[in-house]
């Protein structure tokens, strides 16, 4: 088992990952009938995107010697109206590297190949942009 997920009541949630005991609350946003007080099951999916990306540049970078820490990405969730669903996802990601051009693009096409990425609908427009 990866988490337990345990319906809070008021469309809140708990999910408790397993392995570390760590905990994410979930929230419906504001214009579906809920608090917002929370990341959202959608905010969770487009924030992973971003998360997943830099994960697999890590590994890149790591093996190449290469140390971005202290980039961001900046997550921009789109939603659609029917069906409800996630229409676009928008990341700029903020590159903090002294890399060179052969290095930016092995790191991109690499973040591109994300499992998250692979694996999210093809309908979902994915725009992400890399400022270095």
């Amino acid at each position: 088992m990866t988490s337990k997920v345990t319906y809070l009541g008021e469309l809140r949630t708990s999910s408790i990952h397993i392995a570390s005991n760590a905990e994410i609350i979930s929230d419906a946003p504001l214009d579906n009938h809920g608090k917002g007080e929370a990341f959202s099951p959608t905010d969770t999916v487009a924030n992973a995107l971003a998360s997943c990306m830099f994960t697999v540049m890590g590994i890149k970078a790591r093996d190449m010697g290469v140390d971005f820490s202290g980039s961001t990405a900046e997550v921009t969730k789109i939603m659609q109206a029917e069906p409800r669903r996630i229409a676009k996802i928008i990341i700029v990601m903020n590159m903090k590297a002294d890399a060179d051009e052969k290095t930016r693009t092995i790191l991109e096409r690499t973040a591109m190949t994300c499992p998250v990425f692979l694996s999210l609908n093809p309908d979902i427009e994915k725009d992400v942009t890399f400022n270095w």
